[in-house]
């Protein structure tokens, strides 16, 4: 038979309340790594006692890492919830979300360009090799046609790949870079040579 389920209250016994959070502290971690392990979650966990001792985890990536991409995630969203909860809006909001969004495409542009890729999951890091390709492929398919139109169709085929909305526009020269790039991941022939 087990346990009544425990009335949540400060335990007042001090020795109790050690041992109790001990415990607790102990299960927590365990299911922060567990939770990222299964679900291949980036996880970070910080706790301080009573007295003030920090207890923390993180998945494979830092903890520093996290914090930076969580303070980064949620000053944007914070920013862009703010301006839309207000319908009528005032110019200070407006200018707070447009620049929250200039923010998130200039941080996207430069992981396009192979910038700041480090604090990208592997899953993301997929997700803009496989936004890459298409812009590729459609550059390759209008190299014959004007190569801005080609430029176009890929920016709209990797902005419609994102999750948020987004407008990314690639000059000409761009393109041009794009389809002179060559591709080198492990365990993958060069992209170039297979054409």
């Amino acid at each position: 038979m087990g346990r009544g389920r425990v009335q949540l209250k400060r335990i007042e016994n001090k020795i109790n309340r050690q041992v109790t959070f001990s415990k607790r502290r102990s299960g927590l971690l365990k299911k922060a790594h567990e939770i990222s392990i299964l679900c291949d979650a980036e996880v970070a966990l910080i706790v301080f006692s009573h007295k003030g001792k920090l207890f923390e985890y993180s998945s494979d990536s830092s903890m520093e890492t996290i914090l930076e991409r969580y303070e980064r995630y949620s000053y944007a969203e914070r920013q862009l919830v703010a301006s839309e909860s207000d319908p009528q809006g005032n110019w200070s909001m407006d200018y707070n979300r447009l620049k929250a969004k200039v923010e998130l495409l200039q941080r996207n542009h430069r992981h396009y360009m192979g910038e700041e890729l480090d604090s990208l999951s592997l899953k993301e890091l997929q997700n803009l090799e496989q936004q890459l390709d298409t812009a590729l492929k459609l550059i390759h398919q209008g190299e014959g046609e004007d190569s801005r139109a080609a430029a176009a169709a890929a920016a709209v085929a990797v902005g419609a790949a994102r999750p948020w909305p987004q407008l990314i526009i690639l000059s000409a020269a761009t393109a041009s870079a794009l389809s002179e790039y060559r591709w080198h991941i492990p365990g993958r022939s060069n992209r170039n040579e297979e054409e």
